[in-house]
């Protein structure tokens, strides 16, 4: 993980292998953004027009390198792109520093030691810069080379990620910019586990060692936890997350993961979809559906990370973690399309689709959560491609049983910089999940399938909990090019809107 700091020194004195500066789209060419002035300076004050001979325009997401003039120590200035210019008196936006220096940081894979001289106003856009750093210099080696031990820090192209990011201007004794910099680096750490997670083999991450993993760090950061095992789990009568694992020779596990804080008021209930792979089951993937499979546990992983992050930052809140883990395979003893299933709250449900399995196993955590009577229930998952077709890639849909709860969790999302969107749930597609057979049916009418999925989950939230459902599949993980701080592969998507979520919880502004 990139070390980082805080520092008043001035960029052209500090010893390292790069000054990093913002540069804004302006209405008549690049304009160099507040706080790179002493290296505007080092070229005579031309270095706007440097830039723009060099084609740089200041769009999100541009990179352009230069040699540093006499007047820097560091031989290299990296110039990155905010997006448009901000109107008179206004500030950069975060997520814009978040991005910038998330690009930074990848463009600086091999390099030791950095000065980031992005504008930093306030201990606000110190936690966005800090977070895009750590953010955007993630990669996950961990197969790479013959031997786990070859390199465990080492990128793809054989350079180790960004060692070192000093963030110039940020006041180092000052207490708000000290904690905005704790917990950027505790959120940003916990993100990347996830993602960690989210990019293992499933030969390696099933749902016995996806719950040893949080039995590990639950003891490093004094959570409890409580692990169902199969037999467990036919004791207590969940039968949607038995059905769903019955197929795999890999046993289906619940875990529970338990942050307690003595000032806590309230009590906010995380579930996740854990299904360490997914085949579609009896209901098999077709050919091309299956190579990213792995990360359909992305909800429990994100569900796992904000657990974690609220006992690092301690917060004043009672945060409560469901894991519904299962792999779906196909094999004689997997569920059937038309095999009831009676789950934990009761209710019996024809299996019409088996591939239609994250629902069944959240249905159980999200009742099982229902019974401690939390303040408000939030699950995430890798629910429906309907949701992709949609809204794309990079947003995923909220859905809910309220719609003050579901407006204030979709502002939480857009403030820490995560593109949602909120969704209906329309009633008039209920009726599609009628059973002749039990009590409800997985699947309804194939248009507005995301939303099918978010009214089949309700049927499973206790009464008078404000629920919100997000369905991540679209950003989850990423098949294309890294863009500003997300990576190919496993994003950790949804982990800072439900930190941002807990946090709200304990200070009382939450809905």
């Amino acid at each position: 993980m990139t070390a980082l700091t805080l520092s008043t020194s001035a960029a052209p004195g500090l010893r390292a292998d790069a000054i990093v500066i913002g540069v804004a789209k302006g209405a008549k060419g690049p304009v160099v953004a507040p706080g790179a002035e002493a290296v505007d300076k080092a070229y005579d004050g031309r270095l706007a027009g440097v830039l723009e001979t060099l084609g740089a325009s200041g769009a999100e997401g541009e990179v352009t390198k230069l040699p540093a003039p006499s007047g820097l120590k560091a031989p290299l200035v990296v110039a990155v792109g905010l997006g448009a210019e901000p109107e008179k008196d206004s500030a950069f936006d975060p997520e814009a520093l978040r991005k910038a220096a998330g690009v930074a940081a990848r463009a600086l894979t091999g390099a030791k030691k950095a000065a980031f001289v992005l504008p930093l106003g306030d201990a606000a856009d110190v936690g966005a810069v800090a977070e895009g750093v750590l953010l955007g210099a993630y990669s996950f080696t961990a197969y790479k080379g013959s031997a786990p031990s070859e390199s465990a820090a080492k990128a793809k192209n054989g350079k180790a990620p960004l060692a070192e990011a000093v963030l110039l201007g940020g006041k180092p004794r000052d207490a708000a910019y000290k904690a905005a910099l704790a917990r950027a680096t505790a959120v940003a750490e916990e993100l990347n586990r996830a993602r960690d997670l989210i990019n293992m083999p499933p030969n390696d991450l099933n749902p016995e060692s996806f719950a040893a993993i949080v039995q590990t760090a639950g003891k490093e950061h004094g959570l409890k936890v409580q692990v169902l095992d199969v037999k467990a789990l036919e004791k207590g009568g969940y039968g949607g997350i038995l059905g769903v694992g019955a197929g795999s020779a890999s046993g289906p596990r619940l875990v529970k993961l338990s942050y307690t804080s003595s000032k806590a008021k309230k009590h906010l209930a995380l579930v996740g979809k854990g299904i360490t792979y997914d085949s579609g089951g009896i209901s098999l993937k077709p050919a091309g559906h299956n190579e990213t499979m792995k990360c359909d546990m992305s909800g429990a992983a994100a569900v796992f990370a904000a657990v974690v992050s609220a006992a690092r930052l301690g917060l004043e809140v009672n945060v409560t973690g469901w894991l519904a883990l299962a792999e779906n395979m196909p094999s004689g003893s997997a569920t059937r399309p038309g095999d009831v299933l009676r789950m934990y709250s009761g209710k019996t449900v024809e299996v019409l689709n088996t591939d239609a399995e994250g629902r069944l196993v959240l249905a159980d955590a999200l009742w099982a959560a229902s019974a401690e009577k939390p303040d408000a229930i939030v699950d995430v998952a890798t629910l429906t491609g309907a949701m992709m077709l949609a809204l794309g890639s990079r947003t995923f849909g909220i859905m809910a049983n309220d719609d003050s709860f579901r407006t204030a969790v979709h502002e939480a999302a857009e403030e820490v910089g995560e593109p949602a969107w909120p969704m209906p749930l329309p009633e008039h597609l209920r009726k599609g999940m009628d059973s002749p057979t039990a009590d409800i049916a997985n699947m309804g009418e194939r248009l507005g399938g995301g939303l099918v999925a978010g009214l089949f989950l309700r049927e499973f939230v206790g009464e008078g909990i404000p629920w919100a459902h997000l369905d991540i599949a679209g950003p989850a993980f990423n098949d294309g090019g890294p863009f500003g701080y997300t990576p190919k592969g496993g994003t950790g998507s949804a982990v800072r809107t439900l930190v941002r979520l807990a946090e709200l919880t304990a200070s009382g502004d939450l809905g």
